[in-house]
């Protein structure tokens, strides 16, 4: 048997050595001679081809010949069938573990299969054992790890099939198990072309992953022992950048069905990178539907349902789920901030894209956000234009309209960003609030351990927000008009709202009366309400058109020469103290309604701004003016039943209310154009700290 091995190598010493050295080496070797526990005669041929050798190179006639060999090509040795197994020993020791397991897997293989019990049996599978174990280190060291799994899987094939060395191959066993996620690694991170290796490093990391008991580690697995939760996590991180998006989501949604939290959360971050970087606003809704069923200890998602509803130009309700918020510093940073409301927004958001959701995929590379472009691309506005026409029947033209409004104020109010702090201002690095890094396992990180993070937003040009207001802006009046045009700007929208609220609140059956009911559209043709439209409602209005339905049209002639009934306004009484209780926050709702009733039935003026913000006055007034125009009045009567403290801190307060809630449409003239009664209706009131007293800053009807 030839070996590639020469006689230098084989007593361990340099083509230079002299002889003392060769001596020495040859001592050396002898005295160390491997105790794992090979056969009496193999060490006493080892020993033998040791003594050879050193004979060989000490006699200088024997040298200088076989030297001269060397320079003419000779890299082999020739190894007699008696000392075969003793060479193979040799060229492991030698450091060559990987040529020498291939040579000992080849020998015990049929036919070369040795005979059952003999003690060449014995050593060779001992050497395949110990071959395979340094192999897969030496692979390991190379950072080669899928070949070093590969050498210690087949060592443990070789002595399954041999039935010998059991606890050797346990040893092999619990190697291979520690290897595996820097198996996963080096498949992971090799170049994409190789889509064989690509794919097995996927199938074993889900299978890792899914064997733990989820991102989590829930349950108890052979792999607890190498992989504690702080290892694993640390490993994912290194994971994760060699993963598309797309891998992403498909693995962490796989993971999510087998009941991982955190799995959810990371198919919400990965669903909204690409829909924001490949401009595919459907996989935002896909990511909204996500995170508003997870469940997660500790983590706020309004402000993360806010960005994404920002990026899908619903302003309005951007703004309310971001006053929703039960995170202090989020809403302290809110209030504080030197610039209005939707420039606040834009910058969280941005900030939040760049830090949290553009990060960590092999294929998205997204230095800075630029929302401009988002809103300027074709395809988004062609998407969110079918959305609007999709769900025409229930709040489009309110929802454009207020959107158009918000903007409006901002820019009236602001005189754009350009004017805010003197011109070109910059965001303070300590004013933005969670910056970025959310973690594995640490969503909730507060804001003040993120302000390093704020630093990527200093010394940069807000500019661009005023841009991206104004193409918002442009954006929604093209829709409007478009919508306008095609006849959507008339009393069947509202009716049709009306009727869908009567449907799920009354129980009224639908279909009735359809004749008269088309009378009464013909009769007024210009009548327009805004409606303010829950989270759940809007998704509905999102997925399915809402189905028509037929209010009774006895319910039209009834009172139609009725007149409002008195409001008796309340004394708008300021709350000053820190802590209100229940009942004073129940007369600071119950002032608001009794004056917008009044205000509303044209009996009163509005002067409310000791106890609610401007921008909600301000859309009560615009409403009412927009009545005036087309010649009605509202009466509205509200009485709240009940009302529910949900979480007070020293700057907000959210009370949920139950309502007696009654409104009729009327014009000047005193004819009954439309009745809606809602019983009981819920509304959540949201209340901030401004100016030393408690103020309405916003609500959100139909709960």
């Amino acid at each position: 048997m030839e070996l590639p091995l020469d006689h230098f190598r084989l007593i361990g010493v340099s083509p230079s050595a002299t002889s003392e050295e060769i001596l020495r080496a040859f001592q050396l070797r002898l005295d160390k001679t491997p105790d794992e526990g090979f056969t009496y005669e193999v060490l006493t041929q080892r020993s033998e081809l040791l003594r050879l050798t050193a004979d060989l190179l000490t006699d200088p006639e024997s040298r200088r010949k076989y030297e001269n060999l060397i320079l003419n090509g000779a890299s082999a040795l020739d190894f007699p069938s008696n000392r075969e197994v003793a060479g193979l020993m040799l060229l492991w020791e030698s450091g060559s573990p990987k040529e020498a397991f291939k040579i000992v897997r080849k020998a015990l293989q049929p036919p070369q299969t040795p005979a059952l019990g003999s003690s060449r049996e014995a050593d060779l599978t001992l050497l395949a054992a110990l071959t395979a174990r340094d192999a897969a280190i030496q692979e390991q060291q190379l950072r080669s790890y899928s070949n070093a799994a590969d050498f210690l899987h087949e060592g443990i094939q070789l002595l399954q099939r041999m039935g010998k060395l059991g606890e050797i191959r346990k040893d092999l066993e619990e190697d291979l198990v520690s290897l595996l996620p820097y198996r996963i690694l080096d498949l992971l991170s090799r170049d994409l072309n190789d889509q064989e290796s690509h794919k097995k490093g996927l199938s074993m990391l889900e299978n890792l992953i899914i064997k733990r008991g989820g991102l989590e580690g829930n349950n108890k697995s052979e792999y607890g022992d190498y992989l504690n939760q702080q290892e694993f996590e640390a490993f994912f991180q290194q994971i994760k950048p060699y993963l598309t998006v797309q891998e992403q989501i498909d693995l962490f949604l796989e993971l999510q069905k087998r009941g991982s939290f955190e799995a959810g959360f990371l198919a919400f971050l990965s669903l909204t990178a690409i829909g924001f970087s490949r401009r595919k606003p459907e996989k935002l809704f896909e990511a909204r539907k996500i995170l508003k069923k997870l469940n997660l200890s500790g983590l706020d998602s309004m402000p993360l349902i806010g960005c994404l509803e920002l990026l899908l130009a619903d302003i309005d309700q951007a703004s309310s789920t971001f006053l929703s918020s039960s995170d202090e510093n989020l809403q302290d940073w809110l209030n504080n901030y030197p610039g209005d409301k939707l420039e606040a927004i834009c910058v969280f958001c941005k900030n939040w894209l760049e830090n949290d959701v553009l990060v960590g995929y092999r294929d998205i590379d997204v230095k800075e956000v630029n929302l401009d472009s988002w809103f300027e691309d074709r395809e988004i506005q062609e998407f969110i234009e079918k959305l609007e026409k999709k769900s025409n029947k229930i709040g489009v033209n309110t929802r454009l309209q207020n959107q158009n409004k918000f903007i409006k104020d901002f820019s009236q109010k602001s005189g754009g960003i350009n004017s805010l702090r003197g011109g070109y201002g910059y965001v303070d690095e300590n004013s933005l609030p969670w910056p970025g890094g959310i973690k594995l396992q640490d969503k909730t990180q507060s804001i003040e351990e993120n302000n390093s993070e704020e630093e990527v937003l200093k010394n940069k040009s807000l500019d661009f927000y005023k841009y991206l207001i104004e193409k918002i802006a442009e954006f929604k009046f093209s829709i409007g008009e478009l919508l306008e045009k095609k006849g959507l700007f008339n009393s069947s929208f509202y009716t049709y709202f009306y009727a869908f609220l009567i449907l799920f609140g009354v129980g009224i059956g639908f279909g009735l009366f359809r004749d008269s009911f088309n009378k009464r559209i013909q009769n007024d043709s210009t009548m327009e309400k805004p409606i303010e439209i829950e989270d759940k409602n809007k998704e509905l209005v999102e997925e399915n058109i809402i189905q028509e339905n037929k209010k009774n049209s006895s319910n039209q002639t009834q009172s139609t020469s009725s007149e409002p009934t008195e409001n008796i306004s309340l004394e708008v009484k300021e709350i000053t103290i820190a802590s209100p209780s229940i009942k004073e926050i129940k007369y600071l709702i119950d002032t608001w309604l009794s004056n917008k009733s009044n205000y509303m039935a044209g009996k009163t003026e509005i002067n409310l701004s000791g106890i609610v913000k401007d921008g909600l006055i301000k859309r009560t007034i615009e409403e009412r003016q927009k009545d005036i125009k087309k010649g009605v009045y509202k009466e509205i009567s509200s009485e709240i039943e009940e009302i529910v403290l949900k979480s007070q801190t020293s700057s907000r307060i959210v009370a949920v209310a139950q309502l007696k809630y009654r409104e009729r449409i009327f014009k000047n003239s005193g004819e009954l154009v439309n009745e809606t009664s809602l019983n009981p209706l819920k509304v959540k009131y949201i209340l901030g700290f401004s100016n030393k007293s408690w103020k309405l800053a916003d609500f959100v009807s139909g709960l």
